[in-house]
């Protein structure tokens, strides 16, 4: 016996009230409502429709949306501004909205929390030759999306320590 899936199938309003209620609990960009909007069986126009209206209402805001982006993946996952620039792209968020987020972070918190998580790695490493350590940790800090040129600068402090 086939089961299927039984996909409900909802009206423009109620789909506009249901975006309304996921954007009022957490900010969002254009592409995840489109994504979101794709899991409905509605037209494009209906989706375009119910697009401009979350907007004319300010449940979207790309600049809102990019800032918070930014202020969170820095300040809890301490990413670095390569990073979060690069997944506000893949986001589509526009490159103002972008400049505008990533001036936000301030420049000396930026490389005291670089310090801090390369120390925080540092800590955790068991490498007693000294070019292959600065190599991981060097990798590291570019994975987690930081300038290279402020690695090498932050890790002349870490490794003097």
């Amino acid at each position: 016996m086939v089961e299927y899936e039984k996909q409900k199938i909802y009206d423009s309003y109620s789909i506009l009230v249901k975006m309304q209620n996921w954007c009022a609990y957490q900010e969002r960009s254009q592409f995840d409502v489109r994504r979101k909007l794709s899991e409905f069986q509605i037209s494009i126009e209906d989706k375009e429709n119910i697009i401009v209206k979350l907007i004319e209402e300010n449940f979207i805001n790309e600049e809102r949306f990019a800032l918070q982006f930014a202020k969170g993946k820095f300040s809890i996952k301490k990413w670095g501004r390569v990073k979060i620039r690069q997944e506000l792209k893949q986001k589509k968020v526009s490159d103002y909205c972008i400049k505008k987020a990533l001036e936000q972070i301030d420049d000396t918190t930026y490389l005291e929390t670089l310090e801090y998580i390369l120390t925080k790695k540092r800590a955790t490493i068991k490498e007693t030759n000294q070019l292959k350590l600065k190599f991981k940790l060097i990798n590291y800090a570019s994975s987690k999306g930081y300038e290279l040129d402020l690695i090498q600068d932050a890790l002349k402090n870490v490794l003097d320590k």
